[in-house]
């Protein structure tokens, strides 16, 4: 018997049972060979506080010092270029405020990045406050905190079925389980899962986002430039190890899989970032897609459901890495049964009881 086991090896799992681990055994299954295989694995990685729904950004403020002193974002300084062309003023006017930027002059702008085409972008944003986050180290820092409570990982583990018990339930995934409780992280799958348990589903719907790694500008060095987006998020482009990752921030509905990246939508993408730059794109390297899952309000999903001992941490949508370790001690906090230490007006936002559960 295990007194947790927390279903999704993401960073919304794998900070979920670090945190746990506190609390008592647990015990952490990924269908994958490997854990953050799916979204977590192919997130741009960018901490920006201001970005998300009034409760994301809460989590973001509660992560802040996490990720700056804890997990070294504070020695990758990114910072976040706004680009605007004629026709999208106000969706530029609307980003300016929520991200709280500031005007560049085009001098300003070009000293940045360079390849910007001033014949055509008519207005520039700026917000160093964006940092590059280390996925990678992030997952692990949680993964050692788990194991060094005495916790445990368990991949290949596909669960099939989740079933109440006399003493809280039993999960098969190759084996069985039995747990005083379920937390489930799974991800593009949380709502399979929940159906498996008995539980309601929340609608929570995957969104398959594409992107391409490209060739940098020939003789420009890129590690320096900020990210760089269009107003309303209609696409970035991001430095990667001496390239650029570039997306149309597409959202296709899609079912849980494996997804992949459609080449039209990779197409347009480039073609959006090559709008407003003077280098068109040479070569790719390498593509991509990734399912970012969203609660129908699209903010995160993080609490109790009606059934007893079984805990919702899901519907982190593209704000998993920069949320989890508040996300993460929210729901141990919940789970322990301690005041929280956000608000209560954004524990509510975030509880799953907002959709009608118990």
């Amino acid at each position: 018997m295990t007194d947790f086991v927390v279903i999704g090896g993401g960073i919304a799992g794998a900070s979920a049972a670090a945190r746990l681990s506190a609390l008592g055994s647990v015990t952490l299954l990924e269908r994958e060979d490997a854990l953050a295989y799916h979204a977590s694995g192919r997130s741009a990685a960018l901490f920006e506080e201001t970005y998300g729904k009034p409760s994301t950004v809460a989590l973001n403020t509660a992560s802040k010092d996490w990720h700056l002193d804890v997990n070294g974002s504070r020695d990758l300084p990114r910072g976040l270029m706004l680009v605007g062309r004629e026709g999208n003023e106000l969706a530029f006017a609307t980003d300016m405020v929520s991200m709280h930027m500031r005007r560049l002059t085009m001098d300003e702008a070009l000293d940045m990045v360079p390849v910007l085409d001033p014949a055509r972008v008519t207005q520039v944003g700026y917000h160093a406050e964006a940092w590059d986050i280390d996925t990678d180290a992030a997952v692990q820092r949680f993964i050692r905190e788990l194991r060094g409570n005495g916790g445990s990982v368990v991949t290949r583990a596909e669960v099939t079925a989740i079933e109440k018990t006399a003493t809280g339930w039993r999960v098969t995934a190759g084996e069985d389980y039995e747990t005083r409780a379920v937390v489930n992280a799974a991800g593009a799958w949380a709502d399979e899962i929940a159906k498996m348990a008995g539980v309601t589903p929340l609608g929570l719907q995957p969104m398959r986002r594409s992107i391409a790694r490209v060739a940098a500008p020939e003789g420009l060095d890129v590690s320096k430039w900020p990210i760089i987006f269009g107003p309303g998020e209609a696409w970035y482009a991001k430095p990667d190890a001496g390239a650029l990752l570039i997306s149309p921030a597409d959202e296709e509905p899609s079912i849980p899989m494996d997804a992949w990246a459609d080449d039209m939508v990779l197409a347009e993408g480039i073609a959006l970032y090559e709008e407003h730059v003077t280098t068109p794109v040479q070569r790719m390297i390498a593509n991509w897609a990734g399912l970012r899952t969203f609660a129908p309000d699209r903010c995160l999903v993080i609490g109790a459901s009606e059934r007893d001992g079984f805990w919702w941490c899901a519907g982190q949508g593209g704000y998993g890495f920069q949320t989890a370790p508040a996300a993460s001690r929210l729901l141990a906090d919940l789970v322990g049964g301690r005041a929280p230490e956000l608000d209560g007006g954004t524990v509510a936002a975030l509880s799953p009881s907002r959709f009608g559960s118990d």
